[in-house]
Order: C-alpha cells, then structure tokens, then sequence
C-alpha cells in the first residue's frame, strides 16, 4: 500500500480510500467484512457519512456508520476514519443544514454509532445557504478544540465557497478546513476549473469520489452491450443508460477498455491510476461493495500511467464534466 500526506496535514493516509456508500451491497455481515478486508489489505482511510446506508435506502440512514464502528472492533487507533453532516436525516426542521444547533446533536449521533470517541476527519456534506459560515466554522472550531474531531473539510463546494471559509477561520482565529471530497473522474473533470488551482496554493487534500465514473468506469459496461441487469446501471439507472454511454462517453469507455488490454490491467485500475496521478489528488474514494472489488482497486495503485496513454484519456475526456452522483 502507497501512503501520502493528506494534504498539507501530518497525517498519512492511503491512496485509496474505502467509501461506505454500499450502493449495491444489502448483506451488513457481508458489509463489514469488505470494511475488514480492505483494513487487512493496508487501507487506512475508510469515509463515511451520518446519512449513508446499504444500498442508499433512507430507511438505513445511521446504518454504514454502524457497520464501520463494529468493523473497528481492536483496529480503531490504526484507522483513520470521516463522517459527514448537513444532509436531511429526519423531517424535522432542523434535521439537515450546518446550524450549530444539528452539527452538535449529529456528531454525538455519529460518535455514538461508530463507538468511538473521537473521529478523524469531520467533513461537512455540502453548502447550507440557510447558515452563515461563520457559525458553521466557530462550531466545528469547537469541536476540534474540545478533541472530538481531530481534522475538518468540506465536501461539494464551490471554490469560492471554500476560499471564503479558510478567509474565514483565519479571520475569527478558527481552525480552517483541511481538505475537500469532490467527484472526480475521466468523466466529470469539474474540479480542474478552479479547485485545483485552489488546493494546489492553500495546500488543501484532495478526496476524489467516485474516480469510476459511478461504475461506468470499472469495466462493467460497454456502448455496444446492455447493462447487466443486476448492476447499478442495469436497475436504477437503467432509464439514463442508453443516453449516457452515446457520444463521448461511449468513445471514451471504448478507449479506457482498450489501452487497459494493452496495459494487462482492467479497466478500473487504469481509470483510478489516471485519478491519482493528478498531483492535487490525496486520495480516491473506491466504492466498493465486494471484496472482489477492493481487489481490483488496488491493482490501481503502484504503477504509473504511461504518457502516451495519459495524452490519449486527456484528450477523450477533456471536454466531460458528467454529473454523477
């Protein structure tokens, strides 16, 4: 296993990191194991969310969480794990958004379900519109002074949305955000508009969320051929399939499938090996539901794309900022 600092921060961290989404994966025992496999295997960074659960069922909200602290059982202190908060977790009026008010009630929430008293990276889900950040950062100040959260970032914002929270917790004496988790992908580029010119001068981590293009990238799917009927593409997606992989998109899954044939890797490894070669990239964020899965990933790390290759998937993929989620 390859590990890096996570941004500018101390703390080392594997290149891949272990997401706890479990979109195609209902079996909790099973769950847990693939958490304890990719442990065993050396990943060290395992993210997680208050509102993720097996197979993105708001009846399972708090579930991931769960099945990560039980997972920790004898491991916690070798771990460095994320949670989030903002997102709707009941009907309530105050059950989403950055208020201290639901920040306070959600980490106690989360400490409690991950059994564990302290969490590593405390990353707000998304911009709250409602809250001003300055409320937002003075609460999570306070929570990393207090010890029960040891780094912050922020996930899906805007880069002028963090350049004014890090203008922010150095103007009221707060700690800034360490790091953000954005989608990145050979199909959604958005990132290199402005946040990597961003991370790259304030020396914020990069966590890149789905590098596989939510599965269009892991070898699964082709143009020319239907989506398997019990994969992700093939049941919930399977209204968007057929518009999604036309056009660039289809050509460049064509091209990912054929330079990985001549690589001897598989498609994914080599859509997650070109993911990490960006410099401002920290981590990628695998979503993996199998244990299987987990094995291919690593086959994503130590080894470098060849340029030649790189020029090919830069120019098939340049002008693609897919929104996939």
């Amino acid at each position: 296993m390859e590990y890096v600092n996570f941004g500018s921060a101390g703390i080392k961290v594997s290149k891949i990191a272990l997401g706890m989404g479990f979109r195609g994966q209902a079996d909790e025992a099973m769950a847990q194991r693939v958490v304890e496999y990719a442990i065993e295997q050396g990943i060290n960074l395992i993210d997680c969310a208050n509102i993720y659960g097996p197979m993105d069922d708001r009846a399972n909200i708090g579930r991931s969480e769960m099945i990560l602290g039980r997972a920790l059982k004898g491991k916690r202190e070798d771990v460095v794990i994320t949670t989030k908060v903002c997102g709707q977790i009941g009907s309530g009026p105050n059950d989403s958004g950055l208020s201290r008010a639901h920040i306070m009630r959600e980490v106690q929430r989360s400490l409690k379900r991950l059994d564990t008293d302290y969490i590593d990276v405390y990353l707000v889900h998304g911009p709250d519109v409602f809250t001003p950040q300055e409320e937002t950062i003075r609460a999570l100040d306070d929570l990393v002074r207090s010890g029960i959260v040891r780094y912050i970032g922020c996930c899906n914002h805007a880069a002028w949305q963090v350049c004014r929270a890090l203008w922010l917790a150095e103007k009221l004496h707060c700690v800034p955000y360490m790091c953000v988790q954005h989608p990145y992908s050979l199909v959604n580029r958005g990132l290199e508009t402005e946040m990597f010119g961003l991370v790259r001068e304030q020396g914020l981590g990069v966590m890149a969320y789905s590098p596989l293009g939510v599965g269009l990238l892991t070898g699964t799917y082709t143009p020319d051929n239907i989506a398997p009927i019990d994969s992700l593409w093939g049941t919930r997606r399977k209204d968007i399939y057929a518009n999604t992989m036309t056009g660039a998109v289809g050509e460049l899954v064509k091209l990912l499938h054929t330079e990985a044939a001549h690589l001897t890797k598989t498609p994914a490894q080599l859509a997650l090996a070109w993911v990490l070669s960006r410099p401002e990239v920290s981590v990628a964020i695998t979503g993996a539901d199998t244990i299987e899965h987990i094995k291919d990933n690593l086959g994503g790390i130590g080894w470098a794309v060849p340029t030649n290759v790189l020029a090919e998937l830069n120019q098939a993929s340049s002008a693609l900022r897919l929104i996939l989620d």
